[in-house]
């Protein structure tokens, strides 16, 4: 609706335990990736990609879980693309007993043939939102045979709350020398899904 302040503060959620957190910065100006608590806050400071592993954000959107144990499942080798991995994510959930109508987190880990990210920077009284727009603000990429661990959340009834109107899945990436948001994915044979225990 345009209202970028911020919604949350991360100090509120620093203690914590196995917290899963994806989101943005507030003003959206950075993304949020919180990995069983370890904090990563990207920014963009001068055309360069800062991350900073602090509490000490606010965020305008932020989704989070709180998550144990983790169950494990090989992602088969016909399952490359980001619109197959949502139908193996739901899937792979249903099979597991989890409530499909409700959202969930999910963890991806492996090696990606290709993964499109950004870290939004976006420009100070800009009220026009759009997809293209939120990844044309900020730091851009393409990375081709890269190791990353993704958290992703899905729901299938937030469309344009926390995911993309066209999309079920909200994911964030790491590689080590960058996290942001992840735009697409191409995956290679050997990744792991890992769905809640319930």
């Amino acid at each position: 609706m345009g209202d970028l302040s911020a919604k949350a503060n991360l100090a509120d959620l620093a203690d914590t335990e196995h917290l899963y957190a994806l989101g943005a910065v507030a003003n959206l100006k950075g993304e949020i990736l919180i990995m069983d608590g370890d904090v990563m806050v990207s920014s963009v400071i001068e055309d360069a990609l800062i991350i900073d592993n602090s509490y000490d954000n606010e965020a305008c959107l932020l989704v989070h879980a709180t998550v144990g144990n983790w169950i494990s499942v090989l992602i088969p080798e016909n399952v490359l693309t980001k619109d197959q991995l949502e139908t193996f994510v739901c899937s792979s959930a249903a099979a597991n007993d989890i409530d499909t109508t409700a959202p969930f987190p999910f963890l991806l880990n492996g090696h990606l043939s290709a993964m499109d990210w950004h870290v939004i920077n976006w420009p100070e009284g800009d009220t026009e939102h759009s997809h293209e727009k939120h990844v044309a603000s900020g730091l851009q990429g393409t990375l081709h045979d890269v190791d990353a661990a993704i958290l992703g959340f899905y729901s299938n009834s937030h469309h344009a709350i926390f995911t993309h109107h066209t999309t079920n899945m909200h994911m964030h990436v790491s590689t080590g020398e960058i996290a942001g948001h992840l735009d697409d994915v191409t995956l290679a044979t050997g990744c792991i899904l890992q769905l809640p225990q319930s």
